[in-house]
């Protein structure tokens, strides 16, 4: 009901005395309403920025101090401005470094490989070569043993290292640069969802996407891979920014080259990154799928799109099948094996996948649950981590879309084909607080939600708040407080 303006003012300068559900927003729309417009174009994507840098940062808290113990990539950005493929000298710790033994024999040969000694089960002059089969030298021939040091570590994540080590050198902050190059994705992410609205793959508005966003963002593993640098999570970091780009260059096969692109610098950061059904899936879609197949015009614009997308693919795998060879003399090594760890004698009676591994994996994977007790510290969580049911339960809504997308069969075959070569993996992850690997198709998921369509309700919201907490705990005593971690023996970490 309105009444009609006093004299001297007009109908526009008159304020609304009331306001009936009828002919006004509530309180919570408009607060929705606002939102909505504060996230759209750029100034929301900085905003979103900003807000989860902090979240990384404050989780990181004293470790922005310094780099961190395990800052590999520094080390490998370090040895290329000083053209080498190897560490200058000794490396700062133990841990997952390539340890490669360098024989010279009194008859003038030099062979290279891991030389007995303890590290591999079998006979002190047993000679594990670079390549071929392991055979023996007798300690009477050899003139001199040294080592060389390497990381054998997938390189890309070096690269955008490369400009900040030649100014700081080896003091350079990798836990600083890992936390400000992960507030980058959640941004990102939050773009690629409106993107898909854009598209009509998604029905989202802005505050749903950034539900999703929040939900990836800091209520999942990623939190606690943002915080502490260290080269097994940077390397998950940037990872996950290229997941982001093949996702959005994928999308109706728009981009061919920037996916084959994101393909070969992915496979460069983690090698399980088998990612290849999406962009082929939704190629064929956009050529009207198989209808579209039986035309001869639509068949060589497919052709075309694929030999787009698998040119930079081609180009980046020879690029890093050569650096492999100058390391290890083999293309296809990457020099895992040559890391003298507890595991060691594993990798070489199994391989580096295999189904030995599966149960294990699974487990950490789907089952593994902290250990509640009735006393100080009252929880601990396995140094394999926990379920991805306990850091992210809001996953379970990705088998409950209200309908089905057109990605939906594309994505279900890309998780599954892009997981298990970690499934298969000789390490479940470990040390971890949660199953890290799962990143490397998080994404996947994220936008299996989004086109699922699915209302994201109050018992959604709630989940993402209590996802918030546990990662939350995660990202602050990850590597700091003990006390809430223990070694799992169900995961023995020798010759199982």
């Amino acid at each position: 009901m309105t009444t009609s303006p006093s004299p001297g003012e007009t109908a526009a300068e008159k304020p609304v005395e009331t306001a009936s559900p009828a002919d006004s927003a509530p309180s919570s729309s408009l607060s929705r309403l606002r939102l909505s417009r504060l996230l759209r174009g750029w100034r929301g994507a900085v905003v979103i920025y900003l807000a989860f840098t902090g979240a990384y940062l404050g989780a990181s808290g004293g470790r922005l101090r310094a780099h961190s113990q395990y800052n590999h990539y520094v080390y490998l950005a370090e040895g290329w401005l000083h053209g080498r493929l190897t560490l200058a000298g000794p490396p700062p710790n133990e841990n997952d470094w390539a340890k490669i033994d360098v024989l010279k024999l009194k008859d003038g040969r030099e062979l290279r490989g891991i030389y007995g000694g303890g590290r591999i089960a079998g006979p002190a002059d047993r000679l594990y070569p670079l390549r071929g089969e392991p055979f023996t030298v007798p300690a009477a021939e050899i003139a001199t043993r040294s080592t060389v040091r390497l990381v054998s570590f997938p390189p890309f994540p070096a690269i955008p290292m490369l400009p900040f080590v030649a100014i700081w050198g080896l003091h350079f902050n990798d836990v600083l640069f890992t936390a400000l190059w992960a507030g980058l994705n959640p941004m990102l992410l939050f773009l690629l969802l409106r993107a898909l609205r854009a598209r009509g793959l998604s029905q989202r508005s802005e505050v749903d996407d950034l539900w999703l966003t929040a939900m990836f963002g800091v209520g999942s593993v990623y939190y606690f891979c943002a915080v502490v640098g260290e080269v097994w999570f940077s390397a998950e970091i940037i990872a996950v920014t290229l997941s982001i780009g093949y996702v959005w260059a994928s999308i109706e096969a728009r981009r061919p080259v920037l996916a084959g692109i994101c393909v070969a610098l992915g496979f460069a950061t983690r090698p399980p990154w088998v990612v290849l059904p999406l962009f082929l899936f939704e190629a064929v879609r956009a050529v009207g799928g198989r209808d579209g197949l039986r035309d001869q015009k639509s068949r060589r614009a497919l052709l075309v799109s694929l030999l787009k997308f698998a040119a930079p693919i081609a180009v980046g795998g020879a690029a890093l099948a050569a650096y492999n060879y100058a390391r290890f003399q083999n293309p296809f090594e990457f020099g895992h094996r040559f890391m003298p760890v507890q595991w060691q004698d594993r990798m070489f009676r199994f391989g580096l996948f295999n189904y030995h591994f599966l149960s294990r994996n699974l487990a950490a994977a789907l089952v593994l649950l902290p250990r509640i007790m009735t006393h100080y510290p009252y929880v601990k969580v396995s140094q394999h981590g926990v379920s991805l049911l306990v850091t992210s339960p809001n996953l379970a809504y990705t088998v409950m879309p209200q309908e089905r997308s057109p990605l939906t069969k594309a994505l279900w075959i890309t998780i599954l084909t892009t997981a298990l070569p970690s499934l298969l993996y000789q390490n479940s992850g470990y040390v971890q607080w949660g199953y890290r690997f799962s990143l490397d198709y998080m994404i996947y998921f994220m936008v299996l939600l989004a086109v699922g369509n699915r209302p994201i309700t109050k018992l959604f919201r709630a989940l993402v708040v209590v996802a918030f907490a546990i990662n939350l705990f995660l990202a602050i005593g990850f590597d700091r407080y003990t006390e809430f971690s223990y070694d799992d023996s169900f995961f023995p970490h020798g010759n199982n």
